[in-house]
């Protein structure tokens, strides 16, 4: 069996996996979907392979996006819906992945009629799919690929904690018994450097904050900060816990905030953005 004819069986095999566990879109309408692309599409130009519930579309050499497909994509989907997720999508989703800046500047312009408004990458729910740079890194691929799934089985999670979640991991790997964890990576810096200024908000801000105000009005530290909380959390032993518990009590807890207290065994927000902060301050990256 050949190298795509072995890539597209393993999409179909995860996509019947997620069939039969009661959502996803159908092998069926995987196959119809890349089926499509590659009719549409320049097949010296781009290579399709399917990685359940992801069509991913690349424009790389075919070893490469096959690569990408069965290290980054089904990796990352097996172990997510392992720790957290009970739905995953139910529509398709196209993952375009650019071997450089320039095609990622110039397709997405061409295929979603706008400029990137990051140079890394980008989920958009109004067209299905992911877009990105892929040389920038897989971890913005794990990032993005975060979205969709919180989409569908938290749809009213706020911005906070999606973020949170997608930005912890786009530096991660496995603990000893497989399971994803996120490291420190980049953000670490500029986290340290605000605590030290004094000027992080308190986290009752933090996770009061509307989507708007999250994305539209970040001093520069709500990733971050919402990205070493989840990494707190992860580190105690409770992010899989106050996920599922913020999810099933979202209707009277709808910032998070109660539930993160239960979690953490206080009601003192105070002190534990004081030892908090200490812990985030003793982390090192790289």
């Amino acid at each position: 069996m050949g190298a795509a004819a072995l890539s597209a069986g393993l999409g179909l095999l995860v996509g019947l996996a997620a069939l039969l566990a009661g959502d996803g879109p159908s092998p069926a309408a995987l196959s119809a979907h890349a089926d499509t692309l590659r009719a549409r599409l320049d097949p010296a130009e781009f290579h399709v392979v399917i990685a359940a519930p992801f069509v991913v579309v690349g424009d790389g050499p075919a070893a490469e996006v096959e690569r990408h497909a069965e290290r980054t994509v089904r990796w990352a989907v097996r172990r997510l819906r392992e720790a957290f997720f009970e739905r995953g999508p139910a529509e398709v989703i196209e993952i375009w992945l650019f071997g450089d800046a320039a095609s990622y500047q110039r397709n997405t312009r061409l295929r979603f009629g706008h400029r990137p408004h990051t140079p890394f990458g980008f989920y958009s729910p109004e067209h299905r799919a992911l877009v990105m740079d892929i040389s920038t890194g897989g971890g913005t691929l794990v990032h993005e690929i975060v979205h969709p799934f919180v989409r569908a089985d938290f749809p009213t999670c706020p911005a906070w904690l999606n973020e949170g979640l997608g930005s912890l991991f786009e530096q991660c790997g496995e603990d000893g018994e497989g399971r994803i964890v996120g490291r420190t990576n980049w953000r670490l810096e500029d986290l340290q450097r605000a605590i030290r200024a004094g000027q992080l908000p308190p986290f009752a801000a933090l996770l009061a904050t509307s989507q708007e105000a999250f994305y539209g009005q970040d001093p520069g530290t709500n990733y971050a900060q919402a990205r070493y909380l989840c990494y707190y959390l992860q580190e105690q032993g409770l992010l899989r816990r106050f996920y599922r518990e913020f999810r099933a009590g979202y209707a009277v807890d709808p910032t998070g905030l109660e539930t993160l207290k239960r979690v953490l065994g206080t009601d003192d927000l105070g002190r534990f953005q004081r030892e908090w902060s200490e812990f985030v301050l003793g982390l090192r990256f790289p």
